[in-house]
């Protein structure tokens, strides 16, 4: 069971920021696995358990993140981050074309929430269709979105507007990528099991609108 983060695991982001070369790693590779992989594995298990136990039509998995970078990737950047996340998703889809809810760990604090790595503008396109043919629909979930003050609307928008739509949903209609999230800075809440508490909670509430767009896969191609 997730017990918590400690002050070692500030430390250890800390130190790898900047210290991001492989022998610092090695030196410190032990108190990464203790102090980091294995508490974000325990809180990523515990919360899919709970989460596929009050949704199991979902049929979600789980995926903790790798601290070694892609080599083909680099830009210039050291070979390893500093920082950690998991994710819940569908594991039949591609990561570009599904949303996952997700949760990260970075040296200045965290974050968690619901929405698209990288959205394909296939997937927006049936967004768009979706809100066109059925407003109603997702006004109410959106205004239900209003009501709380966790998560935010973020996501980039496209530079030129994609057309008319119902008022009310004029700032989801134009986004071309787009995610559910809120931050927060380090508190002792990060040190404690209720860190577990408030990420099934959170995601809990972004159920209605995390359904809603794991089904848009289904959608035929409103290109055609």
């Amino acid at each position: 069971m997730f017990q918590g983060f400690s002050d070692a695991t500030i430390d250890f982001m800390w130190g790898i920021r900047f210290n991001n070369e492989r022998s610092w790693f090695e030196a410190n590779k032990e108190t990464y696995l203790r102090t980091f992989y294995q508490p974000m594995k325990e809180l990523a298990q515990e919360v899919y358990e709970r989460y596929h136990e009050a949704h199991p039509e979902l049929d979600l998995m789980y995926k903790v993140s790798r601290i070694y970078r892609d080599a083909r990737r680099l830009y210039g950047r050291g070979p390893y981050k500093d920082h950690l996340w998991f994710s819940l998703r569908r594991p039949d889809t591609e990561i570009s074309d599904t949303p996952v809810l997700w949760f990260e760990l970075e040296p200045e604090g965290w974050s968690y929430g619901m929405g698209y790595y990288s959205a394909t503008p296939l997937t927006m396109a049936k967004f768009r269709r979706r809100l066109d043919l059925d407003p109603a629909r997702f006004l109410k979930l959106a205004r239900r979105l209003e009501q709380q003050d966790i998560f935010q609307l973020e996501g980039e928008d496209y530079r030129r507007p994609k057309g008319g739509c119902a008022p009310g949903l004029e700032h989801w209609y134009n986004k071309k990528r787009l995610s559910l999230m809120a931050e927060e800075k380090h508190s002792d809440v990060l040190f404690r099991h209720e860190l577990a508490d408030r990420l099934y909670e959170g995601f809990e509430l972004l159920y209605p609108l995390y359904d809603y767009f794991q089904s848009l896969s289904g959608d035929p191609d409103p290109r055609d």
